[in-house]
């Protein structure tokens, strides 16, 4: 399966926030609330780029919320 892995890992993240109506600014809140420190314009390069370690996934779908996330098409 040939995939662009950095394209599907930002939409991943992208979905979830839009599933949950999360804006950039309100990400920046949720990730300082579990002591994560970012600005709005450093995450939301970040999440554009789509350059982001596994980690940084994980910390954004704690702060969100994320219980349960579907990884299939």
């Amino acid at each position: 399966m040939d995939r662009d892995w950095t394209a599907y890992t930002k939409g991943l993240l992208r979905a979830e926030m839009a599933r949950r109506q999360i804006t950039y600014k309100g990400l920046v809140e949720k990730l300082a609330a579990i002591g994560i420190s970012e600005t709005e314009a450093n995450l939301r390069n970040k999440i554009s780029r789509g350059g982001f370690t596994g980690a940084f996934l994980v910390q954004c779908l704690v702060a969100m919320g994320v219980s349960n996330l579907r990884i299939d098409d």
